[in-house]
């Protein structure tokens, strides 16, 4: 048992659309393939992954660095200790050799695709949706098979006004959607006040608004944003300042007593242990929102989940960042509370597989193999292509 190949290629997934901070025109992102000796049904398993968006494609480090370590290895080396199996801490180890500790940089970003796709590869192997394989190994056994996901859009963009703000999120919670978000900070305090307003005035009792600056504030801004969101019930005040202020997110929550959101843009488990030590985050109200494409794989979420327990957070707490089904897998399996989704934007990587529908904010994990990249018939498409 081995892995014979790991291919990739760099994709765009680029948009007019824009948050706070940047905007989408020129975005790409990486596909990757671990193909493998192992046959099922006739064929070589085949684990796929990608990173998510706000990120860039990462194939120059994985091709000099990540990829040629895993294919050089002796592949005893990344087996588990059945032999029926990969075992993917061997591989990220394999993957992380000489590299220094600290500044992760992109590094995670690219080492976090491989191990998506590795990951796919090991439950396809053992023949089980990945959702169930972890709950078997690292849960209770019994996978919450539904899974809360809210609607991320409300972006900026050329000519867009309030009827077509409205219309986009009445869009969402006509899908099924009950907690929606937008964007605030690309605009005056005003203008995204009549933005929320314009919001709010659509969604029905029981529906909800997150807000998201995507970092933009200093620490005045963020909290005068605090004390004028205050007056409204919103499900979440996200990501205010830099990811990596913690300070600036301490002092958020002296002015802010609704729910806050962050955490997307730390990508170890030390800069997430960082936020719960210095970041001011209450365990009782708000949400962390580590991406395990971004920050170097499941592996390393793996630690960062145990650190959190350490700590006294729940994994309930956190609702990944990104809109990928790897998400998704890891909430139903390990007890999340819930992922992001992006019904319209990002595509074919966001979404559901085929045929899964939105109900009451909820969705139902469907049975199928590894990941289940095969049920979304668009995205398989393209990794069929890698793959060939």
């Amino acid at each position: 048992m081995k892995i014979i190949d790991i291919r990739e290629i760099t994709q765009p997934i680029k948009s007019d659309i824009r948050n706070a901070y940047i905007d989408f025109s020129k975005m790409t992102l990486s596909l990757v393939a671990v193909v493998t000796d192992v046959i099922r049904d006739g064929k070589p398993v085949i684990g796929y992954g990608f990173n998510s968006n706000g990120r860039y494609g990462q194939g120059t480090l994985m091709r000099e660095r990540f990829i040629p370590r895993v294919l050089e290895a002796d592949p005893a080396t990344l087996i588990d200790e059945t032999g029926e199996n990969l075992d993917p801490h061997k591989i990220w180890a394999t993957m992380f050799m000489n590299e220094k500790p600290g500044g992760h940089g992109e590094r995670s970003v690219a080492m976090g695709t491989i191990d998506m796709a590795v990951w796919d590869a090991v439950a396809k192997i053992a023949g089980k949706p990945l959702f169930q394989l972890l709950a078997e190994r690292y849960g209770n056994g019994q996978p919450e098979r539904r899974v809360f996901v809210y609607a991320a859009g409300g972006y900026y963009y050329p000519g867009k006004n309030l009827d077509a703000l409205k219309s986009e999120m009445l869009s969402y919670t006509g899908r099924g959607y009950s907690v929606v978000k937008m964007k605030i900070g690309g605009e005056s305090l005003a203008d995204d006040q009549r933005r929320i307003e314009a919001v709010l005035g659509v969604l029905e009792k029981g529906q909800r608004l997150a807000v998201d600056a995507n970092g933009r504030f200093d620490v005045a801004t963020a909290v005068a944003y605090a004390k004028a969101l205050s007056q409204y019930d919103l499900f979440w005040y996200e990501e205010a300042g830099d990811p990596l202020d913690y300070a600036l997110q301490a002092e958020l929550a002296n002015h802010y007593a609704g729910s806050m959101a962050t955490g997307e843009n730390l990508f170890s488990m030390q800069d997430a242990r960082n936020l719960i030590r210095y970041g001011g985050m209450r365990a009782d109200r708000d949400w962390l929102q580590f991406d395990c494409a971004l920050a170097y794989g499941l592996v390393e979420y793996l630690r960062t989940l145990d650190m959190l327990r350490e700590n006294g957070w729940s994994p309930s707490r956190c609702v990944p960042h990104g809109g990928h089904q790897m998400s998704l897998n890891i909430a139903a399996g390990l007890g999340l509370g819930g992922n992001e989704s992006y019904p319209d934007l990002f595509q074919p990587y966001g979404g559901f597989p085929d045929g899964v529908k939105v109900d009451n904010g909820y969705i139902t994990m469907p049975d199928l193999p590894g990941i289940g990249f095969e049920g979304k018939a668009d995205l398989y498409a393209e990794m069929k292509k890698l793959a060939s």
